[in-house]
């Protein structure tokens, strides 16, 4: 099944739209500035219906495998909440956001509450008068205090380069996303090709069988006893097939259901035909053009650049320390520093002298670290850190690149063999047929009766036939995996597909799951789950 989601002329207007200045910052991170929001996919025209060129029904289950019917839409809602990569990236934003509220306050001093004790017996100092004083000391304190002891320099830079990282781990949310779409549309389409080579292959035992009883039906001036057993080891080997075929499609299943946390016992049977094909992205575009979508869109990027901003932020941070000094706040009125004003009360053997009492100790302190040859190599390491942040920004913007070539390489090629599988699938049919055909029928060469057709040819266009079958099944799927590789690749939000309408609508689903594995709510359709 066809459905064109991108447009070749509405992709054609977003290339030039987002060519340009943009993609300059794109290889440039010191002057990026990335979207908080990646840019929408084109809306999708209405779908259109493939050809079913083999006009089998899809293969069945077994009667002991319980059925989890679903439509592509329903599975590609699904991916854009369930998936644990998408709760991964959600949780590392929830703790990053921790850190930057952290780094805000580092300006505040902390604060306490509470009372303190102290008793002293024998010999002590007076700090007044240096002289010794013998005989024992009650103090009491019930009061406030405040520390606080940090460089100006953390409380300028830190706040920023949390922010950043914050960014950064935002945009990892959409790269998760993202890549939990992918990786629910491979595991459909493999469910769809092994489910549509099984309904061939168990198409072809049928045959095989029936080949089988002709040909064993043949006089024996006819079929020459190698013959039938020619067929039986094709037979047997169809049979093995089918078999394996089987065992694809409930292993898909499986991965398909942990990749959505379904019921991981339940048998994915798709309500689509096994034929479906899905065309998100033209394969006329040239990689020419797509590149610079994909560098422009990507999430990774602007990740990665928010990253390179951090650097160059803590960066400037050691750059600034030794001119900017630390602040130093601090209670004394208690011996271990913890309060610093309240209400005093002494004696020597009672509490019997009360009165206010504060004490506070402030300071502002310049530090150059060993003699500030430990701030030139802090200044250094930070350095390093930004080439390194700067390289890895270049390889990921290479790495773009190769993805958007390389799928548009499988999108390209796909189109192709599904046009060839068609082509081969019909010639296949009429192979068989026709070769079926000639083994009712004889002609006479003198005095011998001979068939039209040798029974080891309709075997070999059996053969033909499954292989036609495999290639079918494998190319239409192929062609629908690399358009969700290209349309990943180059960029576009999950969303756009997850919460559309362009596959049809979305249908209930049975999502529990057994009782030893953790429940997992349903997701609220079209939310977008991102912080």
């Amino acid at each position: 099944m066809r459905r064109e989601i991108v447009p070749a002329v509405v992709l054609v207007g977003v290339l030039a739209f987002q060519t340009g200045l943009r993609l300059a910052h794109a290889q440039s991170p010191s002057g990026a500035r990335p979207a908080e929001q990646p840019p929408a996919p084109p809306s999708a025209p209405a779908p259109a219906e493939s050809r079913d060129l083999t006009g089998l029904g899809p293969a069945k289950l077994e009667t002991a495998d319980r059925a989890l019917p679903i439509n592509l839409a329903t599975a590609l809602r699904l991916a854009d909440a369930r998936p644990l990569v998408i709760e991964a990236a959600r949780a590392a934003v929830e703790t990053e956001y921790g850190l930057y509220e952290q780094a805000r306050v580092l300006w505040v001093p902390n604060f306490n509450l509470g009372v303190d004790y102290q008793r002293q017996d024998g010999g002590q100092q007076n700090l007044l008068t240096g002289q010794l004083i013998v005989g024992p000391r009650n103090q009491f304190l019930a009061g406030v205090g405040a520390q606080a002891v940090f460089a100006l320099t953390d409380a300028i830079y830190a706040p920023l380069a949390e922010r950043q990282i914050l960014r950064s781990r935002n945009f990892d949310i959409q790269t998760a996303k993202n890549d939990a779409l992918l990786s629910v549309a491979v595991a459909y389409f493999d469910v769809q090709q092994a489910r549509g080579i099984l309904a061939g292959t168990q198409d072809s035992v049928a045959k095989g069988r029936d080949l089988s009883r002709r040909i064993t039906a043949l006089g024996r001036g006819l079929a020459a006893p190698i013959e039938i057993e020619r067929v039986r080891a094709t037979l047997a080997d169809l049979e093995q097939q089918a078999a394996t075929f089987r065992q694809d499609w409930r292993f898909n299943s499986a991965t398909l259901t942990r990749v959505l946390r379904l019921d991981p016992a339940a048998v994915v049977v798709p309500l689509e035909p096994p034929h479906l094909q899905v065309t998100l992205i033209s394969p006329k575009e040239s990689v020419d053009a797509l590149i610079p979508v994909g560098l422009t869109n990507r999430p990774e990027l602007a990740s990665q650049q928010a990253v390179v901003q951090v650097t160059l932020t803590r960066l400037r941070q050691e750059r600034m320390r030794p001119f900017i000094p630390s602040l130093v706040l601090q209670s004394n009125a208690t011996p271990n520093e913890l309060l610093g004003a309240g209400v005093f009360g002494t004696g020597s053997t009672s509490l019997n002298a009360w009165a206010g009492r504060s004490g506070w100790d402030a300071a502002a302190v310049w530090q150059f670290k060993n003699l500030g040859l430990g701030n030139r190599g802090l200044v250094t390491e930070r350095r390093g850190e930004q080439r390194q942040a700067l390289v890895e920004l270049f390889r990921i913007q290479d790495l773009v690149a190769s993805e958007v070539a390389q799928a548009h390489a499988q999108v390209e090629a796909a189109a192709v063999r599904v046009w060839r599988a068609e082509v081969g699938l019909k010639a296949a049919v009429a192979s068989y047929e026709g070769n079926l055909k000639g083994l009712s029928e004889t002609v006479r060469v003198g005095e011998l009766l001979q068939l039209v057709n040798r029974p080891q040819e309709a075997v070999a266009a059996l053969q033909q036939l499954q292989q036609a079958y495999i290639n079918f099944y494998t190319s239409s799927n192929d062609y629908s995996r690399a358009q969700f590789r290209l349309f990943r690749a180059l960029g576009y939000p999950a969303q756009g597909l997850a919460c559309g309408i362009s596959f049809g609508p979305v249908i209930p689903v049975d999502t529990s799951r057994p009782p030893q594995m953790a429940p997992v709510p349903a997701p609220v359709p079209g939310r977008d789950y991102a912080r």
